[in-house]
């Protein structure tokens, strides 16, 4: 029997926070499928195109069990559409529960063959999102220590900054 899993998220951009959880997913399971969210409502700072390609660079050393695809809908549907019988969830801080659980309890009612595991991102990451990783490149601050450093240096190429370290 297969364990897949899939790790959904919209990813703009791919933290090390996103990273330290789909490391750690990617020993668990027998197949992880990154899912990038194309989501017609935001306005990312990536393209689906730019973030999926990101995402691949980011995770290459992790191996062949995991692969990157974009998606839109539902994530049980796109569970379904691998065989996944896990949703993998990234939780910083007990803040993050109370919508992580009314998402997981919905997943559950849409797709009960569907169980979604949180993974806690590592103590180091536990302050980073992609919203503050931008905040701070925005205004020139390191983003080092809270992305990958391919999505650090297109970060600053996007911005027009040049990245700190």
């Amino acid at each position: 029997m297969t364990r897949v899993a899939v790790f959904p998220g919209s990813f703009d951009p791919m933290t090390n926070a996103h990273l330290d959880v789909a490391r750690r997913a990617s020993g668990l399971f027998d197949r992880l499928v990154i899912g990038v969210l194309n989501n017609t409502k935001k306005e990312p700072l990536f393209s689906i195109e730019q973030r999926v390609a990101l995402i691949r660079e980011c995770v290459a050393d992790l191996g062949g069990h995991v692969s990157v695809e974009a998606f839109d809908g539902l994530t049980v549907d796109f569970a379904r559409t691998h065989g996944a019988g896990f949703i993998v969830r990234g939780l910083r801080a007990v803040s993050d529960f109370e919508a992580e659980l009314q998402m997981a309890l919905t997943n559950r009612k849409l797709a009960p063959e569907v169980d979604t595991t949180f993974l806690m991102t590592a103590l180091e990451y536990g302050y980073v999102s992609s919203s503050l990783a931008k905040e701070v490149a925005r205004f020139g601050g390191d983003v080092t220590p809270m992305l990958p450093a391919p999505v650090a240096a297109a970060l600053a190429e996007r911005l027009g900054t040049r990245p700190r370290v």
